[in-house]
């Protein structure tokens, strides 16, 4: 079955306002695990690409107080959310903000941004993106030589019939809108080789790529050099 690409943004306000009602609590939290078993240190600086509504990014903050979370979205409301969320949190936490920026924005390329993160994650993102590429630059760029990079994301099922069951399995009581975004991101989703061939592009060979449950990747690699030379190698399982 051929991708299918949808739209990069979430920019409508129904939709905004449906995914921050929604409950990803369980799969939010498995990835925020994930992701702090392969911290570096827990004073790092962490970026969250493509942080919605901040979902992980509050929970790396509130689990890692020590470290620096920066969440970018490209949605400004979306990022308008999170900082609204944070703003009313108690304490509001100093450490965690929120930025509107384009992964493929030049901003990325420069300080304070461009290889200043100990840790790069980013939880269903890259389906988004019409060009993959741009992803896996933009990781690149925000990296610092020896960052650990986690990254899930769905992955495309095999046929029509494989997406309305996963619909079916996943998403039988969610509101009309979520349905309709969970199939189109479905079709949009790659598949395992189709991101192992992305890293090979992007100069990232060596990192692993595995499936997770019935719908998921999960991609995890370290950055051991400086981001413009391309010598990286796995990281720890």
């Amino acid at each position: 079955m051929d991708r299918i690409p949808e739209p990069e943004l979430m920019a409508d306000p129904e939709q905004v306002t449906a995914y921050a009602a929604a409950d990803f609590g369980s799969s939010d939290q498995d990835f925020t695990d994930r992701v702090l078993g392969l911290l570096p240190d827990p004073a790092c600086r962490v970026v969250d690409l493509g942080c919605g509504p901040g979902n992980i990014s509050f929970r790396i903050a509130a689990a890692r107080p020590a470290a620096s979370v920066l969440g970018i979205d490209g949605a400004e409301a979306m990022v308008a959310l999170a900082e609204q969320q944070r703003l009313a949190a108690a304490g509001a936490p100093q450490r965690l903000r929120f930025l509107r920026c384009d992964l493929a924005d030049p901003a990325l390329g420069r300080p304070p941004l461009a290889g200043g993160f100990g840790a790069v994650v980013s939880n269903s993102v890259l389906h988004h993106l019409h060009d993959p590429a741009v992803f896996w630059r933009a990781v690149r760029s925000l990296a610092a030589p020896g960052a650990v990079v986690v990254v899930r994301d769905l992955r495309r099922p095999d046929s029509p019939a494989a997406v309305e069951a996963l619909v079916a399995r996943h998403a039988a009581d969610a509101p009309d809108i979520l349905r309709r975004d969970y199939r189109a991101s479905l079709l949009a989703a790659f598949r395992l080789e189709e991101v192992q061939q992305q890293l090979q592009d992007a100069g990232l060979a060596g990192w692993q790529v595995v499936p997770l449950e019935d719908r998921y990747l999960e991609v995890w690699g370290r950055i051991t050099a400086s981001p413009s030379d391309g010598t990286t190698a796995p990281a720890a399982q």
